[in-house]
């Protein structure tokens, strides 16, 4: 398993076409509903051994995302995806720096963007240039 940067993440899934990989959201439905990574697919981390062959293709690699940094949730969801024989990522940071860089996120009631948090991403920059 390998860290995925949610720059990285953000700039494939605003190519045009395919990304080359499928974002998963671990978190409960509740979470998922409070808002999630905009083209995200839900799959709570306690049902990866049931589902998670019927939901993803195995030959399309897999990034994984919870809460944020401190909740293991996506490091739990990617082992046991990698575990199942996927190729399977972490987004670092996960869903609350998605949040706090200013990254849009789609709650169930609609699309929305908050600013950027100048303590986690550099004001008037693209990237954190690291």
């Amino acid at each position: 398993m390998e860290g995925e940067h949610r720059r990285e993440v953000r700039g494939g899934l605003g190519a045009d076409g395919d990304p080359g990989f499928v974002v998963l959201d671990s978190r409960s439905t509740q979470a998922w509903e409070q808002g999630h990574v905009p083209g995200a697919v839900h799959l709570p981390t306690a049902l990866i051994a049931e589902q998670a062959e019927q939901v993803l293709d195995r030959s399309v690699p897999v990034v994984t995302y919870c809460w944020g940094p401190g909740c293991n949730g996506a490091t739990r969801a990617a082992l046991a995806l990698a575990e199942r024989g996927f190729h399977v990522k972490e987004m670092l940071g996960g869903f609350e720096y998605w949040v706090r860089e200013g990254s849009a996120y789609e709650p169930w009631q609609g699309d929305e963007q908050r600013p950027a948090d100048p303590l986690t991403a550099p004001v008037g920059a693209d990237d954190c240039g690291c």
